[in-house]
Formats: structure tokens, C-alpha cells, sequence
């Protein structure tokens, strides 16, 4: 894994050099330092390797994703991505990898929701639902848009079944709060084994959402509004 991995740099760092795409202009109302060209993202890994965006699928082996935003199963009721992607970055993807194989050991896995969120997403987000609670504040941006974020459950390995948690995933409720008591024995107990595993692999929890994890380190990993497409096609290059 660790040579697939210097590969990929390796080709990304190629692929930047020969690399004459300016990307187009994104939308960024509140003027803040955004990685938004593939030029800036792959300078971004040339200066600092720990800030390439993993693909969580093929990193981790038997992680499920459900990536809800690629699917109208959410909030806004609309497609927000084109593609069913989940990445992270290097430092967040090799935690996830532990805590996948930590669980497998309970026979438990992880399922995936949402994980690294193009800032474009963010505003259309506000846009819809105007709870900073819930989302994220535009003029600050998301932990999800540095890649640090990830929205992810519990699932059963042998039966492929989600464990029972407080509240299905986007429930912007009391409910959805780590501080909420009030619930089904089993939900207290499954939310506290997910918590207990992302916090010995540094991840800090979200207090109001349940699902919603962050890496310790995100302040480190600047915004970013490259789309899924654009990392594709990166990626596609090794």
C-alpha cells in the first residue's frame, strides 16, 4: 500500500509539471484562501504530500459508502454530486484505515456518508438551510472542504445491516447531539462505540451531529472547491 501510495505521488508531481489547466473561476463570495484550480491542488501535494485527497474506496478495504449527496436521501432533496466519492486527506484516510480494522475485530465496519465536500456544495448548503448548527458557515467554510471531515455509521459485517443510532443521518434534531440521553439503550450504545474508536485514532467529535467527525489537525489543510471529477481525472493519470 505504501508503494501504491508514493506511486500516485509520484504521478501527481509529474502531472503537475507538464500541467498547463488553469481550472475555471469558482464562485467564492467571501474571498477566502481556497484551493480551487487542479494547478493549486497539485502544487499544494508537490510542497506537502499529506495534502493529496485519498480515495477511501480503494484505500480501505471493505469500507461501504452511501454517499447521500450523490443521491437526492438528503436534506436538500437534490443531486449535489455527480459522483459517489469519499475522499480524505492522507492523515484522516490512514485513521480511517485503522479504525476499520479495529472494528472488524468487533465484526463491525464503517459506512461512509459524506467525507471531503467541494466549497461549492457549502454554499449551495446555506443557501438551502440556513442553520449554521447544521451547516456550515460559507464565510468560514467546512472542515469537509480541507478534507478533514467525515460523516460515517456502523455497520454489522456479517449481515452488511447499519447498528442503530440515535437518528437516521442529516437529522437536524436535539436528537442528533452527543449531549442527548434520551434515547434507545442501544443507540447510546452504539454512538459511544463509534465515538470511542474515531477518538483513539485523532478524531474530535461534533457535538450536535452524531455522524460527523473531524481530524485533529484540519487548521493545517486548507478549503478546497476541486470536484470530484477533477480528482478523477487525477486520478486516472496513475
Amino acid at each position: 500500500m505504501k508503494r501504491a501510495f508514493s506511486l500516485l505521488v509520484i504521478t501527481i508531481l509529474l502531472f503537475s509539471s507538464c500541467s498547463s489547466k488553469k481550472g475555471e473561476v469558482k464562485e467564492n463570495p467571501y474571498k477566502l484562501d481556497i484551493v480551487a484550480t487542479t494547478d493549486a491542488y497539485l502544487e499544494s501535494v508537490k510542497q506537502d504530500s499529506t495534502n493529496i485527497l485519498i480515495d477511501l474506496e480503494k484505500y480501505i478495504p471493505g469500507i461501504v459508502l452511501d454517499i447521500r449527496y450523490a443521491d437526492t436521501n438528503n436534506f436538500t432533496h437534490s443531486k449535489i454530486y455527480t459522483l459517489p466519492k469519499a475522499y480524505l486527506r492522507k492523515p484522516a484516510a490512514d485513521s480511517l484505515l485503522k479504525i476499520q480494522q479495529d472494528l472488524a475485530k468487533k465484526r463491525l465496519g464503517i459506512k461512509i456518508y459524506d467525507a471531503y465536500r467541494p466549497y461549492a456544495a457549502t454554499l449551495y448548503f446555506y443557501k438551502v438551510y440556513h442553520d449554521t448548527t447544521f451547516v456550515a458557515a460559507p464565510w468560514k467554510g467546512s472542515i469537509h472542504n480541507r478534507g478533514c471531515a467525515v460523516d460515517l455509521s456502523l455497520i454489522d459485517l456479517k449481515t452488511g445491516k447499519e447498528l442503530e443510532m440515535p437518528t437516521q443521518f442529516d437529522s437536524f434534531s436535539d436528537k442528533a447531539s452527543h449531549k442527548c440521553m434520551d434515547l434507545d439503550s442501544a443507540a447510546l450504545a452504539n454512538r459511544a462505540v463509534l465515538a470511542e474508536v474515531m477518538l483513539s485514532h485523532g478524531f474530535t467529535i461534533y457535538d450536535s451531529e452524531w455522524w460527523h467527525y473531524n481530524l485533529k489537525q484540519r487548521d493545517a489543510y486548507k478549503l478546497m472547491d476541486i470536484s470530484f471529477e477533477e480528482l478523477e481525472a487525477l486520478n486516472k493519470k496513475n
